[in-house]
């Protein structure tokens, strides 16, 4: 089993910068993709980010290509997701998942088999 603990959410302003953090417990991260998803009110959970096992791949939705990043530390069992210039459409709420079970898309919720229970991003204008 893996528990997952998102930490880093909050409230910041349009253009502003926002790190997340996902910390696991029970086994450790190493070997395993990670990843990002966030849910807004009254929409469907939306792919984010995700790294590989290595660290050297990285996918990102078309959304926030380009401003956000993600990145692991194994040592640490924790991946992050940096946001930079974020945008009102931001707001959600983040989720982190581990260990894909390639049974479906990188981006498909249903492909991930651990979730956290999610942390608040709020951005004000």
């Amino acid at each position: 089993q893996t528990q997952l603990v998102e930490s880093g959410g909050g409230l910041v302003q349009a253009g502003g910068s926002l790190r997340l953090s996902c910390t696991a417990s029970g086994r450790t991260v190493s070997g395993r993709s990670m990843g990002w998803f966030r849910q807004a009110p009254g929409k469907e959970r939306e792919f984010v980010a995700a790294i590989d096992w290595s660290g050297r791949t990285t996918n990102y939705g078309v959304s926030v290509k380009d401003r956000f990043t993600i990145s692991r530390d194994d040592a640490k069992n924790t991946s992050y997701l940096q946001m930079d210039h974020v945008k009102l459409e931001d707001t959600a709420v983040y989720y982190c998942a581990a260990e894909r079970m390639i049974i479906a898309s990188i981006e498909a919720p249903s492909e991930w088999r651990y979730w956290g229970r999610g942390t608040q991003v709020s951005v004000s204008s």
